[in-house]
């Protein structure tokens, strides 16, 4: 079982929780820069090759500067998306906007910022034409349904799944938007999420790659970019293998070469829009155990709840957790780790085998870098918690302040009561 190890000491957490009180998510900067360094040179081999960081993975402004200056762009899918790209920096074609029942103010300000946007419907043609006009460039989605196997539960099949469209659609609306004067043309796909099998990323090259083939036969039109996606996963449990980025990176360079060089598509841009990958290992949700039940089962209950990280609630999700102080211990003991919401299913973890906890321990869950706090909400009136960043020289800064009550209460008026 390979170890799953802590960028912090118990001391310093203890420190860090004096100063800034608990919960916290806390991110490790230097192993996000490092990790961002090794996908670019994984693709150093392609033209142009841009990252478009999944902004709904983790989307706080301190972070994607970060990513910025490692040369990353933002992939965002939401008018705040956008506004905390451009806060970082981020702008123009740096930016991918991926349509999903997008209102026009979206399709306003991805224009404003000059970022490319990625249709996920044919009938969007018609709707950003009408009423913010249509740019030089467009992408669109591919759900290729069951011309390509996958999917999984947080994703769905691709053809349950709710996005993109048919390949049918898509050559018509590469033919609508040409003739509407459209020159610039890119293509996205994303069919698969926290995928740990490298070959599927290699297999989506392909089929991407003979799909941009096929539009220069049949159309006449070149493709300017292709977005493979995100999904690669990231190993949640100690046993499992991260994905083989180099590997990955040359088997898609293998197709490429077979089937746009040989085919003289020559330089077709390469994009992906990962997120999870970059930041979700190196991001950990601290927490302090507040007291221990004892009846039918045994339960830790913590400061923390699913509001704090939701995916082991919705999804059944396995996140890793560490005892500070305790690494060393038997794991003789069998607990539900739990929250305090009024839900039974707010658990981080079930009959999950851990050294013995005694209140006022210090908990870390591993693993929270995505997804984590930006899935959190306010039921039962949780307040969200702070984000910290472990910096490369060792000290911490507040990145995002946890909620107050007055923050919680800011939408309402009491006055009329």
């Amino acid at each position: 079982m390979v170890a799953k190890n802590l960028p912090f000491t118990k001391e310093q957490l203890e420190q860090i929780i004096d100063e800034y009180g608990s919960p916290f998510h806390i991110y490790d900067e230097q192993a996000i820069r490092t990790n961002a360094r090794r996908l670019i040179k994984a693709f150093a081999w392609a033209p142009e090759f841009k990252e478009y960081f999944a902004v709904k993975a983790t989307p706080n402004p301190y972070l994607l500067k970060v990513l910025r200056e490692e040369g990353f762009g933002a992939d965002c899918s939401s008018l705040a998306e956008l506004i905390l790209a451009e806060k970082a920096g981020i702008c123009e074609e740096n930016i991918m906007l991926t349509s999903n029942d997008t209102p026009a103010e979206e399709y306003e300000k991805a224009r404003a910022l000059g970022a490319i946007i990625n249709l996920d419907d044919i009938s969007h043609i018609v709707y950003l034409e009408n009423y913010v006009g249509l740019p030089e460039m467009l992408s669109f989605r591919y759900n290729p349904g069951p011309l390509r196997a996958g999917g999984n539960a947080i994703i769905g099949n691709p053809e349950e799944s709710k996005y993109g469209l048919t390949r049918e659609q898509l050559f018509q609306a590469y033919r609508i938007a040409q003739a509407k004067g459209v020159h610039r043309f890119g293509i996205h796909t994303m069919v698969i999420s926290n995928e740990l099998d490298p070959t599927y990323f290699i297999e989506t090259a392909k089929m991407m790659f003979d799909l941009v083939a096929e539009i220069y036969r049949e159309l006449g039109i070149r493709i300017e970019l292709v977005n493979l996606g995100g999904g690669i996963g990231i190993p949640y449990r100690p046993e499992e293998a991260a994905v083989d980025l180099e590997f990955v990176g040359r088997g898609i360079r293998e197709v490429y070469e077979d089937k746009i060089v040989a085919n003289n598509l020559y330089p077709l841009k390469l994009a992906m829009e990962c997120g999870r990958m970059i930041t979700g290992p190196h991001g950990y949700l601290v927490a302090k155990v507040l007291h221990k039940k004892e009846i039918y089962r045994d339960y830790i209950g913590l400061d923390a709840s699913m509001a704090n990280l939701m995916r082991p609630a919705i999804y059944g999700a396995y996140h890793h957790i560490t005892v500070m102080g305790k690494e060393d211990w038997p794991l003789d003991h069998i607990y539900d780790v739990t929250g305090s919401l009024c839900e039974n299913n707010d658990k981080f973890a079930v009959q999950r085998p851990l050294p013995r906890v005694d209140i006022g321990d210090i908990i870390v869950i591993h693993d929270t870098g995505a997804h984590g706090h930006a899935m959190g909400f306010n039921y039962n009136g949780k307040l969200r918690s702070a984000e910290l960043l472990l910096k490369p020289e060792g000290r911490v800064e507040l990145i995002r302040r946890a909620e107050t009550l007055e923050d919680h209460f800011a939408t309402l008026d009491f006055s009329g009561l």
